[in-house]
Formats: C-alpha cells, structure tokens, sequence
C-alpha cells in the first residue's frame, strides 16, 4: 500500500508531474471564475455609465453606437482585424436567437 509521496516516487510514480498538473487544473478553474467575474464586473460598470449619460441627456442610441465602435476597437486591438471581423460575423444569428434580447435592468 502506498503511503507518502515517497513511496509513490519509488512505486514508479512521478509526484512532480502529478502535483504541477492538479496546480495546472487548480489555476485553469481560478483564471476561468476569475473571467467570469471580471465580466460581470465589467458589466457592473458599462450599466452604471450607461445610466448616467443618460441621465445626462444622452440617448441611448448614440451610446449603443458609440459603445459598439468602442467594443469593436478594443477587439481589433486584442485580436486583430481579421478575428474582429470573424467574431463580427457571428453576431447576426445571435441577434436572431434572441441572444441579447434581455432587459438590462435585472441583470
């Protein structure tokens, strides 16, 4: 029966290996609810911007467009044009799905 890390080391196992692929796993899962949150934070914070131009007098029109171009930037920046342009194209059927056709306010 295998009792310590040593004896799985002398039964053939590699501890090492084993050990830094559950950190590797450990970390993924972290990164993954780490960008979920970090989402809806950053909804948080567009609502909140959004509310006050507003309030200002802005329509909701303009910041719709103005926020795509925006959005549409910080990708072609990241990503470049051609993944921009790709992510693009699949926006039309998620229009269509009713993907984005939820009311903000309980979110």
């Amino acid at each position: 029966m295998l009792t310590s890390l040593w004896d799985r080391d002398v039964a053939g196992f590699d501890a090492d290996a084993i050990t830094m692929r559950m950190v590797a796993h450990l970390l993924a899962a972290r990164e993954a609810m780490a960008d979920h949150e970090q989402k809806r934070l950053a909804l948080g914070y567009l609502q909140d911007a959004w509310t006050e131009a507003c309030h200002d007098g802005i329509e909701g029109d303009c910041l719709a467009q103005t926020a795509l171009f925006l959005a549409l930037a910080e990708l072609i920046r990241t990503y470049g044009e051609e993944a921009a342009a790709r992510y693009a194209e699949n926006l039309g059927p998620r229009i269509r799905n009713g993907e984005f056709s939820v009311d903000l306010s309980r979110q």
